[in-house]
This record gives structure tokens, sequence and C-alpha cells, in this order.
């Protein structure tokens, strides 16, 4: 059982903290919730692993195992507690072409490299970029997910035997209704527990578990390697893995953040970043696929099962190898309507109602509403939660820079004798707002001393050192000189660097 003291690692001033995995364990309710959490968050997650498996072209067996390998040893290593590792549909699109051009052979290198950037990207405390995401960017993502998760579940219900209806209304009913009755044990758990019952004791026959691939047989060994280790194998492998690891990265520190803000905690980005790494690692070698986080069972575990320690991760991994080893029989029987059923909610109650609502939609600024909808639209196109966040990031930076490129103002004074000549410059002063400046000036009509007063301002780049270079040039063409004045400390010393120099 892993026994890490802190659950959200370092907090800001005032911050809450999650409890300590010590705590819960000395708290017979809470443990009890977070083996609860647990145990239906791993039934959550199998049907999910297994078809992403046939995406990525691999044993349905061997995606179960690495994401037994990646849950426990997140829950010992991973910088967000309560957030679910496994063997990932992003992961498994993105490695898919791999397999089918090359051969499974190289997907034990490919996840190896993959896991090694991503323990660089932690280590390096490049986790921190995650923090220019806009909230816009963000919101889509969310709402982007709860699409997806929707939707993946409708083949389940369309196309089906009648008898699938009456049992999707049944585990309807007992996830919304139970809560209201009791909170000691997770709806969804009863509500699978109580459909599969009904189906084993009167035989009916209905699509289960069983029948999205093979999950019996026990534990596959250590993955082998079946390639030689050369510069030709890592011309091949290299494009998957730098996908695997950054499509990783991107969909586990976004679903740290949504995390962090259901429980009202912190979490360690950089600490998770290279805790993946070494999982995916693990996991490679015995198991043979990359995961990251499942942000649809993470939710199934931080909201359906208000787990917030890493006990709950930690069950999840252990029953789920039980389920592989021992109780696979069993597993295979649990219909795949009631999952279904369960994770549309969880798919309804992902999506943020209130940011699509008119009276917000009608306050929001339009540039903020296009970058959310172009989120949604992206992820919901590709099926790629990292590529829509990523299209999303980038418009949202375009229309900064078109809006910040405007903010800049200048006003020019003129001494009373005529002599000199003071500029105002008032904004930030970065390639996007610089460029316009030199055609602020008045060259050939201002007086033999200008000024240029910048106290409102600041310098952010080299481009902005080139253009008041070219202010100068203009300025001495026609016999005048310049004064910069009213720098801060940090401008004055970037321009004084590169003057000159460009």
């Amino acid at each position: 059982m892993p026994s890490t003291p802190s659950a959200a690692g370092p907090a800001r001033s005032g911050a809450p903290l999650a409890p300590t995995v010590l705590a819960t364990l000395r708290n017979p309710k809470a443990l009890t919730v977070e083996v609860l959490a647990g145990i239906v968050t791993t039934l959550a997650l199998i049907p999910e692993v297994i078809s992403f498996s046939v995406i990525a072209g691999v044993d349905p067996k061997v995606s179960l195992v690495a994401s037994v390998v990646l849950a426990i040893s997140m829950s010992f290593l991973g910088g967000r507690p309560a957030m679910i590792t496994a063997a990932a549909g992003a992961v498994a699109l993105v490695v898919a072409p791999l397999v089918k051009d090359h051969g499974v052979e190289y997907l034990l290198p490919a996840v190896v490299l993959a896991g090694l950037i991503q323990v660089l990207f932690g280590v390096t405390g490049l986790a921190r970029l995650m923090r220019f995401i806009p909230r816009s960017v963000m919101i889509g993502f969310v709402n982007a997910l709860g699409i997806l998760i929707f939707t993946a579940q409708v083949p389940h219900l369309l196309g089906q035997p009648w008898l699938v209806y009456p049992l999707f209304a049944l585990t309807i009913v007992i996830v919304l209704v139970l809560p209201k009755i009791t909170t000691a044990i997770p709806a969804p758990l009863v509500a699978i527990v109580v459909v599969t019952a009904i189906t084993m004791i009167a035989h009916l026959t209905v699509p289960t578990v069983g029948d999205e691939g093979d999950i019996a047989g026990g534990l596959p060994g250590f993955t082998a390697l079946l390639v030689p280790l050369n510069l030709e194998t890592l011309s091949i492998i290299w494009p998957t893995a730098l996908s695997v690891a950054f499509v990783g990265l991107m969909e586990t520190l976004l679903t740290a953040k949504l995390v962090d803000d259901i429980t009202e905690t912190r979490s360690a980005k950089n600490r998770e970043s290279w805790a993946l790494g070494v999982a995916n690692i693990l996991a490679g070698f015995y198991g043979g696929i990359a995961g990251c986080a499942m942000i649809g069972q993470t939710v199934v575990n931080v909201k359906l099962g208000r787990a917030r320690t890493r006990i709950s991760t930690f069950v999840a991994g252990a029953v789920l190898l039980l389920l592989v080893t021992v109780l696979s029989d069993v597993m295979e029987q649990i219909p795949m309507v009631a999952l279904a059923a369960v994770m549309m909610i969880v798919a309804i109650s992902t999506v943020n109602w209130h940011s699509v609502s008119p009276s917000t939609l009608k306050r929001m600024p339009i540039p903020e509403t296009v970058v959310m909808l172009t989120t949604v639209l992206v992820v919901v196109v590709t099926h790629n939660l990292a590529v829509g966040v990523a299209a999303g990031a980038v418009l949202a930076m375009v229309l900064f820079a078109r809006r910040v490129a405007h903010v800049v103002r200048v006003s020019r004074t003129v001494s009373d004798d005529g002599s000199s000549v003071r500029y105002a410059v008032s904004g930030p002063l970065f390639f996007g707002s610089s460029n316009d400046l030199v055609e602020q000036f008045s060259y050939g009509q201002d007086p033999a001393e200008v000024i240029v007063d910048f106290s409102a301002s600041q310098i952010w780049d080299a481009s902005t050192v080139a253009v008041l270079d070219s202010i100068e040039s203009k300025y001495a063409a026609h016999g005048a000189t310049v004064r910069f004045v009213g720098l801060d400390d940090r401008s004055t010393t970037f321009h004084q660097n590169l003057t000159g120099r460009l």
C-alpha cells in the first residue's frame, strides 16, 4: 500500500491539501470510500482499455497488464493523487501507425524512449509551460471530453438486443436515485453489480465485456526486445516516441489541472511528468504499451467515487490485476450497457454547461468563445484531445497577439520653445506591438532633440530593440538625436546588451 505522506505535493500559501494516505488508513469510513471508488473505477476502465488495445493493434491482455503497471506505479510515484493512469486512447491513436507499418516489435523501444522524454520534461521543470494554456482552451477541453465520452457509449445502445434498453434504464435509475438514499456505497458500483447479477441469473443474452476481447489466460511475461538498438531503429521510432511523450503529457497535465479544480487541492505537475515517464518505461518492459491519465475514469474516481488519495488508484490497479488473473470469468459477464450508462452520466456531468449557456455566451468576449468552440470542434473531429488543445492554444495566442498589437499608445508633445519634442510610449513592446512603433514618429518635422519616454512601457524582445535602433537611425539621417528615458532596470539592461548588435 502506498504510504506517501503528502497527497498534493507543495502547496501555495493558503491552498488546501488533500487527505494524507496515513490519515485515510486510520479512518475506516474514508478508507471505505477510497476502496469502493477504486473498484468502480476499475470496472469503468476495463472496456476502454480493451477497445484501445484494438486501436493500437496489440493483444487486449497486453493493454490490461500495462494498465495494472501504470496504475500501481503512479499510485506511488505520481504527483496528482486520485488520478487514474492506464493505457489510453490518445496514446493508442499515436502508436497505431507504427504497429501497422513496422510491426509490434518496435513498440517497446518507442515506449521506452517516450518515457525517457517525459522524465526529462519533468526533471527540467518544463511541465510549468501548462500554465500558458488559456481558460477558454481548458473549458473547450472539458466540454469536448464530455462529448467524446458520451458518443463512445452510443454504439453499446444502438442496434443492440431490446433487452439492453431496460437494463440501461435500470442502471440510470440506480445511479441517479441511490445517492439520495445513501452515499456509503458508490451508486455506479451498485448499478453494475445489480445489472450483472440480473443478466447472469436470468441468463439474458446481451453484449458483455468478454465480447470486447479475450482477457483470460493470466499474465504475460516481460516484453522481449526483438529489434536491434541502432540508428535505423531510432529513425523509425523517434517520431512516434515524441508524439507519445507529448500527447501523454498534455492529456495527463490537463487532467491533473481538472482534478485540482474538482478537489480544490494542488498537484505537483513536474513530479507527475517524470513519474509518468518512469511508469511508461515500466509498462513498456512489462506490458508493452504506454499510457497516460484516463480522464473519464478519473472523473468517475473523484466525482462519483469521491476519492481523494493514492489509495483509490492503488486499489484500481490491484483490483484490475485480480480481475485479469483470477476473476476474468466474472469480469467477462459484465454487461457493456451498464458500463455505458455509467459513462454517459459521467459525460453529462463533465460538460461545463454554464460555459455554453446563452447568458454566459452573451457576456463572453467573442474571441474567447471562438477559441473554446474551436477546441471542441477539433477534438470531436480528430478524436484527439491533444490536437484540439494544441489548436485552441495556437488560436488563442494568435488572437491575443492581435489584440495586444494595438494596445501600445504614443503621444507627442513639443516643448514651448520648439527646441525639443517628447514622445510618451505606453504598453508592452514585443514583436507584435513594436513593429508599428517606427511609424509613430514625425522624423522630418521634429526638432533636433527627441526624447522618448518609456516610463509606462517595457521592452520584452529583440524585435523591439531592433525597432528602437531603426528609430535612432531615421532621426540621425535628419540630423536629430534621440534619448530613450524611463526604462525599468530589466528593459535598460536588455536594451544595452543588444542595441547596435542586431
